[in-house]
């Protein structure tokens, strides 16, 4: 039986590049307006939630929808939203957790990725006053980390701006796609919320990574005065914990200096 070329471009798209990762920063979270004057008992705050690119970029090369699961209490509580932005705007008073799951392209992931926000309307300082023109803005950031991905996929995201993408070695080619890219991106200045959005850099994560990793061994520089200090006379049970948590800080340093090496060595 003979291969078509059709056959063997469609296996080299799907043949998995080993060793190789591919991350998508992404920021979650929620923007909330007080609606001042118009506020009712139950219709205090206009309120929009959200994933975007780190830098607010198009997710749509990977994320093929995002479902928002609100509370009980919404008509319709679990909202689908299929193409980007992916967010959701409602009003209300209370503050509650939401589930957010994303599904990806096929040749991305088969299993959808499970995110929780909790819903932030009020400032975190009770005694500062609420204002109809400063949004309460609360986000966090992440990374999809996708591991060995294929060739196709690859190829169809390395210059996407919301996808970071590594050197492959020279004189590595990879097969010719048709550019997916044909959706229509985001312009991030479309989006009226952008001025609210937190700046999230690899600067800012290198920074927290260096701080806990700080943390981590000023533990373990104090580790023979808290062995010697429950050798004296602290129970046994206090001992075999103490050594658990160490030996889970160590575990926890060496992770933190591997992705800080990584995080450089990709900048």
């Amino acid at each position: 039986m003979v291969r078509s070329s059709d056959d063997s471009e469609k296996k080299n798209l799907v043949k998995k590049l080993k060793d190789v990762e591919i991350s998508v920063p992404i920021v979650y979270g929620n923007v909330a307006f007080w609606l001042g004057k118009k506020a009712s008992e139950y219709q205090s705050h206009r309120w929009t939630v959200y994933v975007r690119g780190a830098t607010n970029e198009d997710l749509s090369v990977v994320v093929k929808r995002a479902v928002f699961q609100l509370h009980s209490s919404f008509n319709n509580p679990m909202r689908v939203v299929e193409s980007p932005p992916f967010e959701l705007s409602e009003s209300g008073w209370g503050e509650f957790e939401i589930a957010i799951t994303l599904h990806f392209h096929n040749d991305v992931s088969e299993k959808p990725l499970h995110l929780y926000h909790h819903l932030k309307l009020y400032p975190e300082d009770e005694s500062g006053s609420m204002s109809v023109k400063k949004p309460v803005v609360v986000e966090s950031y992440d990374e999809i980390v996708l591991a060995e991905p294929s060739e196709g996929l690859f190829a169809r995201v390395q210059n996407h701006p919301a996808v970071v993408v590594p050197r492959l070695p020279a004189g590595f080619s990879l097969p010719p796609v048709e550019d997916a890219d044909k959706r229509k991106r985001i312009d991030p200045k479309d989006n009226p919320l952008t001025q609210w959005f937190t700046n999230f850099s690899e600067a800012d994560e290198l920074l927290k990574l260096a701080a806990a990793r700080q943390q981590m061994l000023t533990a373990w520089r104090y580790w023979p005065v808290l062995s010697a200090t429950y050798a004296k006379g602290f129970v046994k049970e206090k001992i075999e914990l103490t050594c658990s948590l160490m030996a889970f800080s160590f575990s926890l340093l060496l992770d933190l200096n591997s992705l800080t090496d990584d995080v450089v060595a990709a900048s």
